[in-house]
């Protein structure tokens, strides 16, 4: 039976954890766990054996944090080996006829990608694939991605094992208490990227019990067209009175909550934190007979980013055409500069007129296309939660845009020539997306609908061989000018109902170019663009500066009861937006929906670093630096920190906004020195544990404190206790918070906070962590407990104001 017969069973059995049982076996606070391949190799059997014995047809190599971050190439290439030959001889050891395979376990690195860290994509997918070379080497016989909490890293992972075999790929990633990754993923974009790129099983793991984690594997279950896996923690974990981690569900009750979300079609069940053998082994009695349920899920059409989702649907969806330099000067001038800040604030004006999805060309002759609209990808996703949709004729600056795009973008375009659809369909399969494809080939644009059908029909054969999905394509049947066609106009609608009719497929139009040549064009632009929303257009590329065209777009939606009351209509006519179609000065003065902040609160918020270093500086020539900083950068910095506690703003734009602040701070500190930005904050020592390699929360605690003024002394990662406490008397720092990811450290955090407490009473302690809650905190005796780097500033600013109380 080789690996991919694995999906013929019923129910897949992965294995369980393996941390708990090591630190049992005797290793040590800070001591690497994959070193234990070479040290302890009878532990290491005896591990993996007991998982076989229990009834896992998978279990995963003691590879979590094996790369070559922590190791040289010679150890990393001994641990891997040894690794996967550890598995393979407890699976010969074992008897019994259940299939029995070694998976490779690739974990996070522990480090941030950019443009929020310091870390590339390229440097992670290497990283993957030298650890993956080492286990192709031995022969393991699929790959399984887990515990990731950022979707640009997990794509890397993917990227990495797509690029070096073809063996079966199971990703997993690590949801919080609400639902989305670290970064602001939610089970819905990781599904659709996951799915896209050829993930053979995807599911959920880690976070906390099968309980809390239902409404995250229900999502999969709705979602996923391929297997679904779940392995959970066996509940909370807490410190027992002997000071031994335990967690909250025995392998009766852990079993009991997993046996339903089998039935509702979980494929692959397993568990991680604080599961054992035993776990499984009763999870596999239960099991025994049950066949999970089969799953419906809709073929709907989704784009994404990052952090938000938009389905095509019954409403039209708008596409912003203003991120081209076609006819525009000052574009043009900004792309020969290098100025990304005037696409950003382009990008941020379309969002705020009420696109969904933002059109990003860069092509012009004297630049470097495939260089510029990857950079302008990244950019502008780091200031939007928009999806993007990635416009260039040219294959390498498609290829070089998508590899970094985080999500699954809207591709522009495919069509039916055979060239491009060699060039696009590739693309579209190792990075996900959805195409938007035209109804041309080479004979050019027919002059019926019935031609322009047909051509359709084509590419989706085509497609279709390529294993993509209908579902991943969105029909162009151009819209033409009618100053040299005046039936051209009536050809595209009637392409249109029939693609929408006849084969079930969403559409799209540039509707602008109805009227090239004639004036007043606004007029025919509106009229033309009702006329295609009735004959089923599902989204328009369109300029939503233009009030005709946008009070058509809110009568449309209020006519078909697709606007609530009438909520949206009424609000837009309320606010008078300018007749012109030209975008408002870029702007200086930002959108009626944010007209009550300041230009730089403004550029802050929307995380402008160039803009708000600029605004900073004017602002500088009449105001003191102290006042700009409590008057303007220190409201905006808190109403990102509220929105981030809502849920409506997400980690990418928060450490953006963090950084456009910290430009903000550096312009006044230039000016009037460190003292005027920092002088009524206490100094913080913050390190990640002995034993730690992971300083993701680390590094972002680290920016938010900073943007708001705190003095921080960064120790790095795997910091031993002494090193902390030194560093914490040196800056006689009334605050220090300590990061820990893995159970295995959480001692040397325990050790170091009673060390600061002996000789640094003065000094509050925070701690935070994925593997640490507020009954955790408490039980290592920390002051505070911050689950994420907002808390840490709440936690912060409320040590500090105990810290004076008790000076005065």
């Amino acid at each position: 039976m080789n690996a991919r017969q694995l999906f013929d069973l019923p129910c897949i059995l992965l294995d369980g954890g393996s941390g708990s049982f090591l630190q049992k076996a005797g290793l040590k606070s800070g001591e690497l766990p994959e070193t234990w391949n070479l040290t302890h190799p009878d532990v290491i059997r005896a591990l993996h054996r007991a998982y076989f014995d229990a009834g896992s047809n998978i279990v995963l190599t003691n590879t979590f944090g094996a790369n070559c971050l922590k190791h040289t190439p010679d150890a990393l290439e001994r641990i891997v080996r040894e690794a996967v030959c550890h598995v393979r001889e407890a699976s010969a050891q074992c008897t019994g006829d259940q299939p029995r395979f070694a998976a490779l376990d690739l974990g996070p690195s522990g480090r941030l990608l950019q443009p929020f860290g310091d870390f590339t994509l390229e440097e992670a997918v290497d990283l993957y694939k030298a650890t993956l070379r080492y286990a192709l080497k031995e022969g393991v016989d699929l790959v399984f991605i887990e515990t990731m909490n950022d979707l640009l890293e997990t794509k890397a992972a993917l990227l990495a094992v797509k690029e070096s075999c073809d063996l079966p790929v199971f990703v997993s990633n690590a949801y919080g208490e609400d639902g989305r990754l670290m970064t602001g993923a939610t089970p819905e974009i990781m599904v659709d990227l996951l799915e896209s790129m050829g993930a053979d099983c995807i599911g959920v793991n880690c976070s906390y019990g099968p309980d809390v984690m239902g409404p995250v594997i229900s999502e999969y279950l709705r979602l996923a067209h391929v297997p679904v896996l779940f392995k959970p923690n066996a509940g909370l974990p807490r410190v027992s009175e002997t000071g031994e981690t335990v967690y909250s569900l025995d392998p009766e009750s852990f079993s009991r909550q997993m046996e339903p979300w089998v039935r509702r079609g979980v494929r692959a069940a397993g568990g991680c934190c604080g599961t054992t053998p035993d776990h499984i082994r009763q999870l596999r009695s239960r099991l025994s007979g049950i066949r999970p349920d089969t799953t419906h899920p809709e073929d709907a059409v989704r784009v994404t980013s990052n952090t938000r989702s938009v389905t095509f649907q019954t409403r039209p969806l708008l596409i912003g055409e203003r991120i081209n330099p076609t006819g525009k000067k000052a574009m043009k001038a900004a792309l020969q500069a290098g100025d990304m800040n005037y696409l950003l604030r382009e990008a941020i004006g379309q969002e705020e007129h009420g696109c969904d999805i933002l059109d990003v060309n860069v092509g012009m002759p004297g630049i470097d296309e495939v260089h510029v609209l990857k950079q302008a990808a990244e950019e502008i996703q780091a200031v939007t939660g928009l999806p993007l949709q990635i416009d260039t004729s040219s294959a390498a600056a498609m290829e070089a845009a998508l590899r970094t795009y985080r999500g699954k973008p809207l591709i522009n375009s495919v069509n039916g020539k055979q060239e491009s659809m060699d060039a696009i369909f590739p693309l579209m399969k190792k990075y996900g997306g959805v195409a938007i494809a035209l109804t041309l080939d080479d004979s050019g644009i027919p002059d019926t609908a019935d031609g322009r059908v047909r051509i359709a029909r084509r590419i989706l054969e085509n497609a279709a061989a390529h294993g993509i999905s209908a579902h991943n394509l969105i029909f162009d049947p151009l819209a033409m000018t009618i100053s040299a066609d005046e039936r051209a106009a009536m050809v595209t609608l009637e392409t249109l109902r029939r693609i929408h009719d006849e084969l079930g497929g969403k559409t799209c139009l540039g509707v602008s170019n109805v009227s090239f040549g004639l004036p007043a064009r606004d007029g025919i632009n509106s009229v033309y663009f009702a006329l295609a929303m009735e004959h089923g257009l599902s989204c328009a590329i369109m300029n939503p500066y233009s009030q005709p065209m946008m009070q058509t777009y809110r009568a449309f939606l209020a006519l078909h009861g697709l606007d609530s009351r009438c909520l949206e209509y009424i609000a837009f006519m309320q606010a008078h937006p300018a007749p012109s179609a030209s975008a408002p000065a870029l702007p200086e003065q930002p959108s009626e929906s944010a007209s009550a902040m300041s230009p730089l609160g403004h550029a802050i918020l929307h995380g402008l670093r160039t803009e708000s270093a600029r605004l900073t500086q004017e602002l500088l020539k009449q105001q003191e630096g102290l006042d700009i900083i409590n008057r303007e950068i220190v409201p905006v910095l808190n109403q990102a920190g509220e929105a981030f506690e809502k849920h409506t703003l997400f980690l990418p734009q928060l450490l953006m906004c963090a950084e456009a602040a910290t430009a903000a701070f550096d312009e006044i500190r230039l000016q009037a020195g460190p003292k005027d930005a920092s002088e009524d904050h206490v100094p913080v020592v913050i390190a990640t544990v002995k034993g730690d390699i992971h300083d993701i929360g680390k590094n972002i605690v680290r920016l938010m404190l900073e943007s708001y003024g705190f003095p921080v002394t960064d120790l790095g990662k795997d910091t031993a206790p002494e090193t902390i406490l030194q560093a914490v008397l040196e800056k006689h720092a009334p605050i220090c918070g300590l990061s820990a990811l893995m159970t295995t450290t959480v001692p040397a955090m325990e050790e170091t906070i009673r060390l600061l407490h002996e000789k640094a009473p003065f000094c509050h302690v925070m701690v935070g962590g994925a593997v640490l809650t507020q009954a955790y905190a408490d039980r290592i005796g920390a002051d505070s407990y911050a689950r994420d780097a907002m808390a840490a500033v709440r936690c912060a600013q409320q040590a500090e104001s105990e810290y004076r109380k008790e000076k005065d």
